[in-house]
């Protein structure tokens, strides 16, 4: 199944692989708790199987990884911003053994100034919160190898400072493969930047790389785990918070928002509710939108939050009546891309299908990589061409191609 095809819904990867592991229809429903009517709707894309929990127990049973169902990693295209080394490249440099041997020589990089090091982190993750996702994966190995080499050249407060930019580094990096669905590749990038900012003690990086953690522990379909990550590293940063900075407060409320996430996910929506009302009180303290740590933590990615968790938890009339009532203007193109996503899926499952497609339109316009690199947008232009009987929209066959899910 790996690089055969990326031209089939989930739906229909679901009907692959059970062919391939010899259940029945009325065997798989059955291990999942649901119909063989159900299962057969669902591999013949007349149910929409966009929520995660449930794309999770199939993988589960079915013996595979979350990704084999959603189809991820995707490819990511050569374009100008990106170059002819993208992954690949970048995976080389999380494999370079040098950077972990205990005789040093870590990089032979130029070992650039703490300033200059701040200097570019910032810059690249300004790229990533707007959405340049191919220009964001070429660069990141020659800054990783920067930041280690700024590390290893330093002492003192300036190799606290590097250590603190390392890891920061490495948030981006898993991060950004987190959302190529390069799960596997995140989680080594979220592990090495825990790694270099461990000896600093500082809690605001490090509580922000917990967030990769969590992201990463998301992307693998460890849901339970991601839960508890968030209390844990919750735990880790409240003896902090009575003089926190606004940028200690809007990682610790970040948290609890890829908490609520993990929460609904695992279809707890008790937890997802106390997650929720923890971010709310940290975003009520900060009162205002604010982007400290490229967390874009505010009132309005709670409120975000607020439609994504009720889609998961399949409570589609909060998410279509508060989802596109959002102003999100004042974030970042990832966050405002990311919520259309989920308006145009409430769209699509209300069976509002105009007002779903206008909705991707718009979203492609705006972030046309991180449209590309969602499972919901490819799922859904997909699953609209399949509905229509062989007989498309001239606008969507152009769509479902951009997307690289149809030939």
């Amino acid at each position: 199944m790996h690089g055969t095809t990326n031209t089939l819904t989930i739906g229909e990867r679901v009907a692959w692989y059970r062919r391939r592991r010899g259940l029945s229809q009325e065997v798989l429903a059955g291990l999942i708790g649901r119909t063989a009517d159900w299962l057969g709707k669902v591999e013949n894309n007349r149910i929409e199987l966009d929520r995660l929990s449930v794309i999770k127990s199939l993988a589960e049973v079915l013996d595979i990884s979350l990704g084999d169902l959603l189809g991820e990693p995707s490819l990511l295209d050569w374009t100008a911003d990106s170059g002819t080394q993208t992954v690949p490249t970048l995976r080389a440099a999380l494999m370079n053994y040098r950077a972990l041997a205990p005789f040093g020589g870590g990089t032979d990089a130029e070992p650039p100034s703490v300033a200059v090091l701040r200097k570019e982190v910032g810059a690249l993750w300004d790229a990533y919160q707007d959405s340049r996702f191919g220009y964001v994966t070429s660069h990141l190995p020659d800054l990783l190898h920067r930041a280690q080499a700024a590390t290893d050249h330093h002492d003192g407060d300036a190799q606290d400072d590097a250590r603190r930019l390392l890891g920061l580094a490495y948030q981006l990096t898993a991060t950004q493969l987190t959302k190529l669905g390069e799960a596997d590749l995140a989680w080594i990038a979220a592990d090495r930047g825990l790694s270099a900012v461990r000896p600093t003690g500082d809690p605001l990086v490090t509580g922000s790389l917990f967030r990769s953690v969590g992201h990463a522990l998301l992307a693998t379909g460890r849901y339970t785990e991601a839960v508890r990550l968030t209390e844990d590293a919750a735990g880790y940063l409240e003896p902090h918070l009575s003089h926190a900075t606004p940028a200690l407060l809007s990682v610790y409320g970040t948290l609890f928002l890829s908490g609520s996430m993990a929460a609904a996910r695992a279809n707890d929506a008790g937890t997802t509710r106390t997650f929720l009302t923890a971010a709310h009180q940290a975003a009520d303290t900060l009162g205002t939108d604010a982007n400290h740590l490229w967390t874009a933590f505010g009132p309005t990615n709670v409120t975000i939050h607020r439609v994504a968790t009720a889609a998961e938890l399949g409570d589609l009339q909060v998410a279509i009546d508060l989802g596109p009532r959002v102003d999100t203007t004042g974030l970042p193109m990832e966050r405002r891309v990311r919520h259309a996503l989920e308006v145009a899926r409430a769209y699509s499952s209300w069976n509002r299908v105009d007002d779903a497609q206008a909705t991707l339109l718009d979203a492609e316009q705006m972030a046309p990589e991180q449209v590309r690199h969602h499972f919901l947008s490819r799922q859904l232009a997909l699953t609209w061409v399949r509905r229509q009987r062989g007989k498309p929209s001239t606008e969507l066959v152009r769509l479902a191609r951009r997307l690289k899910v149809l030939d």
